[in-house]
């Protein structure tokens, strides 16, 4: 190899590997905005896993599933027939509440913003999130 192919070896194998080393964190920067949950756009992604858990409603009582962090929580909620199930909506982004028997589905809400159900006679209804389908729970009427 000459003096000039040894020196253009030199100085453009570093200049290659800075290309390499800005380009993976610019990449991964873009994949990590896509899956913000911030309200300027974009696609939104759980900020927690969810767990498996469960509440119960009194007889005659109403009960609440708080829909917040792209989660329902309880999961899985026990109530008696005759009980009215109201989500409350405390996330920035908009979420629904749609049943997969097609009993109910709500509208869109976000922040502050409530949807009721009453569940009549005994059953088990799951639900998910008809924008994020990822968001499933379920209600068990005895």
């Amino acid at each position: 190899m000459n003096r000039a192919e040894l020196l253009h070896r030199r100085y453009t194998r570093p200049a290659r590997l800075l290309a390499g080393l800005v380009a993976v964190p610019a990449a991964l920067g873009v994949i990590t905005a896509c899956g913000s949950g911030s309200s300027s756009g974009g696609g939104a992604t759980p900020s927690a896993t969810p767990g498996t858990s469960t509440g119960s409603a009194a007889a005659g009582g109403g009960s609440s599933v708080d829909v917040k962090n792209f989660m329902f929580t309880p999961m899985t909620l026990t109530v008696p027939a005759g009980t009215t199930v109201t989500w409350k909506f405390d996330d920035s982004t908009q979420h629904t509440v749609a049943a997969n028997d097609n009993s109910f589905t709500s509208s869109a809400f976000a922040n502050g913003q409530t949807f009721t159900h009453t569940f009549p006679s005994a059953a088990t209804v799951a639900y998910h999130c008809s924008i994020h389908p990822f968001m499933t729970g379920t209600i068990n009427v005895k």
